[in-house]
């Protein structure tokens, strides 16, 4: 009897398991500001999401001209993490650059 009761358990625990939802997703925005230069941009962009100068030039542009750009998509820690990184980032370099998450 105790080895059917596993059985049933073990089952439940891969049906459980199989039901698993992804990580919410949430997107790293940079927001426009008139004073942080745009080279801090695509530095920040390239050092923090690991973009090629091609494409950290052409999000900065779009937060220029859109006033937001996406950085990235990642999952809740890494993209808080990311922001927290970005923000002590500008402060240390006294440029008022805002980052901020939001859910994809």
């Amino acid at each position: 009897m105790p080895n059917q009761t596993r059985s049933a358990g073990d089952a439940l625990l891969k049906e459980r398991r199989a039901r698993a939802k992804p990580p919410r997703l949430f997107k790293v925005l940079l927001v426009n500001d008139d004073y942080t230069p745009m080279e801090f941009v695509v530095d920040v962009l390239q050092r923090f999401f690991h973009l090629d100068m091609e494409s950290a030039t052409r999000v900065m542009l779009k937060v220029h001209t859109e006033g937001v750009g996406v950085c990235g998509v990642f999952p809740r820690d890494v993209a808080a993490t990311k922001v927290e990184q970005v923000l002590s980032h500008a402060r240390s370099h006294k440029h008022p650059l805002q980052c901020l998450m939001e859910e994809n």
